[in-house]
């Protein structure tokens, strides 16, 4: 099939227009929105099948990690695509996985923070000033929000703990990563993912970032007991090794979140290997290692 979506840099305008694209072509493939960032773009989210059961993938949480929308995207086209005309992927028929099924995936939950890390200050709206200072006018690390808030860790899973451990390490104020914000849930990303979960009934999440080929799996006592088999099904799919959380990255995270508040399984999958940003032209790699976990997600 002639694809859409292509080995390219996703700045917002092309995210936008994949988007449209991709509605247009695919009568199957419904498009909502979740919210809107701190600066006013849409939280897109793309709904596929038929079934009650709910599976939330989730990418773009951190600026410097935006191959992990695109991965998303590679995986959406070729999820409706195959649904539509009744291929298999990865060997499973999608079709039939999605009658009892219904996967909500949501490409960029930063998309504030992915147009920051590719442009720079000019990205910044109103906290252009701020933000050109806190990075040293070095934007090509930037995670956080255009607030300068880490989305990863402003969920509420021990979030005050999380505070302490950021103060500890001279993070106390907006920060290019790992500041959690002034509350739990006090951006506009955080509160959009989580009254979106809040509002129906989802079975598993998975979030994806980058770097690592590592499989995050666990937390606390809520963990479900299936939870390590799922994480040893992925493992297996994937080669990917099965870590634990531990420091600055131990809490406040979205899996964590899911994981307290719902007891239902939630993983973060670090996509590829190297230094973030990771290279464009390594996503084909990372996606014919990802493909078959990410429809095995869906059987959940």
């Amino acid at each position: 099939m002639l694809k859409i979506v292509k080995n390219e840099i996703l700045t917002y305008s092309v995210y936008e227009n994949l988007v449209k694209e991709l509605g247009g072509k695919y009568s199957s493939l419904k498009i909502t929105t979740c919210g809107k960032s701190l600066l006013g773009k849409e939280l897109f989210a793309f709904v596929i099948g038929e079934g009650k059961g709910n599976i939330v993938y989730v990418g773009g949480t951190h600026g410097i990690e935006w191959l992990t929308s695109l991965l998303l995207l590679k995986f959406t086209e070729n999820l409706v695509f195959a649904y539509e005309n009744e291929k298999t992927i990865s060997g499973f028929d999608v079709r039939e996985i999605l009658k009892n099924k219904k996967i909500i995936i949501i490409p960029e939950l930063n998309p504030d923070g992915i147009e920051i890390s590719l442009k720079g200050a000019s990205a910044c709206g109103k906290y252009k000033v701020q933000n050109f200072e806190i990075c040293k006018g070095d934007f090509s690390f930037w995670s956080a929000n255009a607030r300068g808030v880490d989305i990863n860790h402003n969920f509420n899973a021990d979030w005050y703990t999380l505070r302490e451990a950021e103060k500890e390490a001279g993070i106390d104020s907006p920060s290019p990563s790992r500041y959690g914000g002034l509350f739990p849930e006090s951006e506009p990303e955080t509160s959009a993912i989580t009254k979106l979960c809040r509002g129906i009934s989802v079975d598993m999440l998975i979030t994806f970032h980058s770097q690592g080929e590592e499989i995050f799996y666990e937390y606390g006592k809520n963990t479900p007991e299936k939870s390590l088999h799922i994480a040893k099904i992925f493992s297996a799919l994937t080669d990917y090794t099965l870590v634990k959380n531990e420091g600055l990255y131990a809490s406040g995270g979205l899996k964590d979140w899911f994981i307290e508040e719902f007891n239902r399984p939630a993983f973060t999958i670090e996509i590829g290997k190297g230094k973030n940003p990771l290279p464009v032209d390594s996503i084909n790699q990372i996606y014919e290692k990802l493909e078959a976990m990410m429809v095995v997600g869906m059987l959940f």
